[in-house]
């Protein structure tokens, strides 16, 4: 009995402590990058909830995806996501990573971001505001609170679906296929 106590405790404080510290990696491939920087100012304060920039994607928790993805820029991104440590999360900032936005008939514009990476958390607009982008942290916080932020663990178990969407735009594929 006081051996469950304790790893509920465990596991209790180890979500929380999960939850309220988000490291952030910005991949910023077009105009949403503009809206990171008033984010993490003092007049939005997203320090308070326990959100802050990232050096490397080894020591990022979340990837922030905002903007277009070109097929190119795909191969970097994914690179990017799996160089970082579980648990690991993605957020798609704005219309471009949902469906293109306004770049939606370009021939190399990626359309669906969750078709070549498992998204956590959308965040809509053209281009999100601070006040969107803090929203959709809290969001990702209580996500990870009840424990439904698994899209690493949906990464590894469809990682055969993943990486043929992948292959199907990057035609000189070059990375190596993982078998975790």
């Amino acid at each position: 009995m006081k051996e469950d106590w304790g790893k509920e405790a465990g596991n209790i404080i180890s979500k929380w402590a999960r939850k309220h510290s988000l490291w952030v990696l910005a991949y910023g491939t077009g105009c949403g990058a503009i809206e990171i920087p008033p984010t993490m100012t003092s007049r939005y304060d997203a320090e308070r909830f326990g959100i802050t920039g990232s050096a490397t994607p080894r020591q990022a928790d979340v990837l922030l995806i905002t903007g277009y993805l070109a097929v190119k820029t795909l191969k970097r991104v994914i690179r990017t996501y799996e160089q970082m440590q579980s648990p690991k999360y993605v957020m798609g900032f704005g219309s471009c990573t949902i469906n293109g936005g306004m770049y939606w008939d370009s021939y190399n514009t990626i359309k669906r971001l969750d078709d070549y990476l498992p998204v956590d958390i959308f965040i809509n607009g053209c281009m999100p505001r601070p006040e969107a982008v803090i929203d959709g942290f809290i969001e990702l916080q209580k996500l990870i609170d009840a424990g439904t932020a698994q899209g690493w663990v949906k990464y590894k178990e469809n990682l055969d679906t993943y990486r043929a969407n992948q292959k199907k735009v990057i035609t000189n594929w070059k990375m190596p296929d993982y078998n975790w």
